[in-house]
């Protein structure tokens, strides 16, 4: 397992949830939800300069079946961006079922859908970057996929 703090990053047509990790890779937790038109790449700039992470990951939306949709892309289009924006390793990980996942968790917590909209996307960050965590100790390999600054992939 690598030694480092990871970003985590749940791209949202409106806002983009932000989760970190410690030092030690073992526990994600939530950090804020950003705007996705105001202000996202310098809230991403800020995040990077104050938690300097070794990684960030960036959830890749895909079909139940594996088939890539339109937030697909758009995940790939804001991974891209963020690759060319700063001096840290993108990657891209499957993320179906996330923000479900999220969702029944703070259902079942208490909170209803109109309280939860402000913590929603911090939560499936949290569960993102958490899946991420867990493939890296049981494979021992990075999770996803490493993209490259001119927007392609490795």
């Amino acid at each position: 397992m690598r030694i480092g703090v990871r970003l985590g990053v749940d791209v949202g047509t409106a806002r983009v949830g932000i989760a970190r990790c410690d030092g030690h890779g073992i526990l994600a937790t939530p950090v804020e939800t950003l705007l996705r038109r105001k202000g996202m790449m310098a809230g991403i700039h800020r995040l990077v300069a104050e938690w300097k992470p070794l990684e960030i990951v960036v959830g890749l939306p895909l079909a139940l079946s594996g088939s890539e949709t339109a937030s697909t892309e758009d995940s790939r289009r804001v991974a891209a961006l963020i690759a060319r924006a700063v001096a840290v390793p993108v990657r891209l990980v499957d993320e179906r079922l996330s923000t479900v996942s999220a969702a029944r968790s703070l259902r079942e917590s208490g909170r209803t859908a109109r309280t939860s909209r402000s913590v929603i996307d911090q939560a499936a960050a949290v569960t993102l970057l958490q899946y991420a965590l867990d493939h890296e100790k049981s494979r021992g390999e990075a999770p996803g996929e490493l993209v490259v600054p001119d927007g392609g992939h490795a």
